[in-house]
């Protein structure tokens, strides 16, 4: 049996039993509270809202967390939504939830499915989609907060909850940042997420330790040339020999210059060139996306790309005013890293939670997430985890593995995950994390 198996039937086994129950009732409170919050969640998907625009669903949250008792502030960084519980002395742990939806038209024939529509920020009208399991990520949200806010005997010390818009552009935590997030509000000494995935059964908690994440770069080279009649190749300087000269030999700097234990990616996602079959055109336009942990391994093949495309340029005979441009947005989102300290001192909180047979070491993920950015903002001092919660039927992980089929994932209009296993988990999970930041004093 393969390692992947024996993953598998163990979790299997695990979800078959009983779920421990936490000394001080917060699984049973998350629990009891589960129908309520399968019915936000199907509202919540039914009604996805793009990046930016997440009205209805921040006030879907603020209206819960007030409700459980918060000090709540709306249109934090345009559409975010912030909580605040005080309870005493003690850490503060902010917990974060992502409001927003993907412009994909859903597929999944389930009968809360979504049907919206809508235009981005970006001015492109779409189908809309919580294809990433934001709604999940919301839910459980309002699954802790309502949880710990009841068992506030049993903790102490400053709670700050927030909703998040536009992760899916990687903008959102930069701009409740810059509209005052740890100037108006308490600083954190710990900052807390959960994120579900297609990856792990259903119910079982993934924790890793350092990168988990990718620094997420988008690159686009303008590859000039010299136009001309196809018939009379001599006359010109084609920008697609040349832009293919460049696709290719960027292939090697992950294979020959990035180190093999330091996991980076760069993929040609556009080729853009040419409008008809006998004209040269005079130039063509290549978008990049680049993916990579270190500081150092994101520089590496940031210089590389240029040096490339500049390269090639010159082999190819193009003057110095006739070099690619190449143009980087540095807008993107940074690799996310969790404390190590951290995910290990939750690593066991976990374990005595769900047992360990439902606790994994999954691997990083070269996703980008702008997550990262709130203990970034928050100081050197403070410590961040990210957690995954899966969401796959464990019968269908066998199968796949079984059959050799390729399954549908995150961002698939298919995508659609155990929602009241994921989160019971994620709402758990948060608390209990939580609680052991902030013991009773």
């Amino acid at each position: 049996m393969t390692k992947l198996s024996l993953t598998i039937a163990a979790a299997l086994a695990a979800l078959s039993a009983v779920p421990a129950v936490a000394k001080d009732g917060v699984a049973e409170r998350v629990r009891a509270d589960l129908p309520g919050l399968v019915a936000i969640y199907r509202d919540l998907h039914q009604n996805p809202e793009l990046s930016f625009q997440e009205v209805r669903s921040a006030k879907i949250m603020a209206d819960a967390a007030r409700a459980a008792g918060f000090e709540v502030t709306e249109r934090v960084g345009k559409t975010g939504v912030v909580a605040v519980l005080r309870n005493g002395a003690g850490p503060t742990v902010l917990i974060r939830a992502d409001m927003d939806g993907l412009p994909v038209v859903e597929q999944t024939g389930l009968p809360y499915a979504s049907k919206a529509r809508g235009t981005s920020t970006a001015g492109v009208e779409s189908g809309i989609m919580h294809a990433c399991g934001h709604d999940t990520h919301m839910t459980g949200w309002i699954g802790a907060a309502r949880a710990l806010s009841a068992s506030r005997a049993n903790w102490s010390g400053t709670l700050v909850m927030i909703g998040q818009p536009a992760e899916e552009i990687t903008d959102g935590a930069a701009a409740m940042i810059a509209d005052g997030l740890f100037t108006r509000f308490p600083k954190p000494d710990y900052t807390l997420a959960f994120h579900d995935t297609s990856d792990l059964a259903s119910g079982v908690v993934g924790v890793k330790a350092g990168f988990v994440l990718a620094n997420s770069d988008s690159v686009d080279i303008t590859v000039k040339g010299l136009g001309g009649h196809g018939a009379y190749p001599q006359t010109t300087k084609d920008p697609i020999v040349l832009a293919s000269a460049i696709v290719m030999r960027l292939q090697t700097l992950v294979s020959r210059e990035a180190s093999p234990f330091d996991p980076s990616v760069v993929t040609v996602g556009a080729f853009h060139g040419g409008a008809k079959h006998n004209i040269i055109s005079d130039e063509v336009k290549l978008q990049l996306t680049v993916r990579s942990y270190s500081d150092k391994s994101r520089q590496l093949l940031l210089d590389g790309i240029k040096r490339i495309a500049r390269a090639e340029a010159l082999a190819s005979g193009l003057p110095e005013d006739r070099l690619p441009v190449v143009s980087v947005d540095a807008t993107g989102a940074k690799a996310t890293f969790n404390t190590p300290e951290l995910a290990e001192r939750m690593r066991g909180v976990m374990v005595a939670e769900f047992g360990a047979e439902r606790v994994a070491n999954p691997l990083p993920s070269m996703a980008g997430e702008d997550f990262g950015e709130f203990a970034r903002a928050a100081g050197p001092k403070t410590q961040s985890l990210i957690l995954w919660v899966g969401g796959r039927p464990a019968a269908d992980l066998a199968a796949a593995e079984r059959d050799g089929k390729q399954l549908h994932g995150l961002h698939s209009p298919f995508w659609a995950p155990e929602a009241d296993k994921v989160i019971e988990a994620g709402a758990v999970a948060l608390s209990v994390a939580a609680m052991d930041l902030m013991p009773k004093r």
